[in-house]
């Protein structure tokens, strides 16, 4: 299992938000490539970078930070936020990012991100199911829809492709991880790389989704708040 260290950039400073609200949001640094640069020195080799902005407004706006972090550091860095266009994915690699997140638009023309999976190849694209109560939220987590994850992975034929899934729910609030939502989904698509995002507050936390088998877990406000070090998350550095 890989623990990525997560970036959310609004207006170029490292951010996090509650449950998905742009009003609930706390700035903990101003710079995300210092950020990004603390993150590799801990021997973490992923980075996982969300433009809040680009998510809002459908497009990539924070391409100065994104950037910064790609030419400071080695990491991995897997970027999502209002990707919508394969100009922007060609775009984003040409800058070093190694892997794009899409959501929104997965969600609403899943054809067209089969084809930019042919193009780009499976590993580049990581598909990013945002979910509230087993249903996927777009834009940015603003609008919910009647889709259910579980038909959204099959219906698409994304069985073995990489998957990120952020319960929104539990998101900021470090208060544990959905446990059962991540096991439902490594029961249902075995070969599927399923990557766990929302609610880890500790460590233990951690280990939970390990023994469950995600292929990866992603950790932002724990680290920013110091209910875990990244030393502790070391030993999942990848």
């Amino acid at each position: 299992m890989i623990v990525f260290p997560a970036i959310d950039i609004i207006e170029g400073k490292c951010v996090r938000l509650t449950q998905g609200d742009y009003k609930a949001k706390t700035i903990y640094h101003d710079k995300p490539a210092d950020m990004a640069k603390m993150v590799e020195d801990e021997g973490f080799t992923h980075l996982h970078v969300v433009d809040l902005d680009g998510a809002q407004a459908g497009a990539i706006r924070n391409w100065r930070s994104i950037e910064e972090i790609t030419k400071s550091t080695n990491l991995k860095v897997d970027v999502g936020g209002g990707i919508k266009t394969a100009s922007t994915i060609e775009s984003l690699l040409e800058l070093g990012v190694k892997q794009v997140n899409l959501g929104s638009i997965a969600h609403k023309a899943p054809e067209l991100v089969q084809e930019w999976m042919e193009q780009f190849g499976n590993n580049t694209i990581i598909i990013s199911a945002d979910v509230r109560d087993e249903k996927i939220a777009v834009h940015g987590w603003q609008n919910q829809s009647t889709s259910n994850v579980f038909d959204f992975i099959k219906n698409n034929t994304w069985e073995k492709a990489t998957i990120t899934c952020t319960d929104i729910q539990t998101d900021g609030m470090l208060s544990g991880p959905n446990v059962s939502l991540y096991a439902k989904l490594i029961q249902q698509f075995p070969h599927a790389n399923i990557i766990a995002s929302g609610g880890v507050g500790n460590i233990e936390h951690i280990r939970t989704l390990k023994e469950v088998g995600v292929f990866g877990v992603i950790v932002g406000k724990a680290i920013y708040e110091n209910k875990i070090s990244l030393k502790e998350l070391q030993s999942y550095a990848g």
